[in-house]
C-alpha cells in the first residue's frame, strides 16, 4: 500500500511576541504616612527595606516614583491590592500604571 499525501501543509506561527509591559507608579500625597508607603512597597512589591525606604523618599521628594514594570495583569493586580490596603487604613494613596 502506498502512503497518501495530503495537500494541506502546516503553517508554523512565527509572530509570537512578549506581552506588553506596564510601568507602575506610586504618587506623593500629604496624608499617607511614610511608614505605610514602606509597608506597601515591601508587602505588595516585594522590595527589601533599603529599597522601600529609598523609593519612599523618592516619592516624598518628587511627584511620583517608578515602583516596577510588570505584565498588564500583574500591574493591575498590584495597583488594586495596594490601593485596597491604603483605603482599609484610611489613606488616599494613589498608584497608577501605564504602558512601557
Amino acid at each position: 500500500m502506498a502512503k497518501q499525501q495530503s495537500s494541506v501543509s502546516e503553517r508554523q506561527r512565527t509572530d509570537i511576541r512578549e506581552p506588553q509591559r506596564y510601568k507602575v507608579y506610586i504618587h506623593n500625597d500629604d496624608f499617607t504616612t511614610m511608614d505605610f508607603v514602606v509597608k506597601i512597597l515591601m508587602t505588595v512589591f516585594f522590595k527589601n527595606k533599603a529599597e522601600a525606604e529609598a523609593l519612599m523618599l523618592r516619592v516624598h521628594r518628587s511627584d511620583k516614583a517608578l515602583v516596577g514594570i510588570y505584565t498588564y495583569d500583574i500591574a493591575v493586580s498590584k495597583v488594586q491590592k495596594a490601593t485596597q490596603m491604603a483605603r482599609d487604613e484610611g489613606f488616599p494613596l494613589r498608584l497608577t500604571y501605564q504602558p512601557e
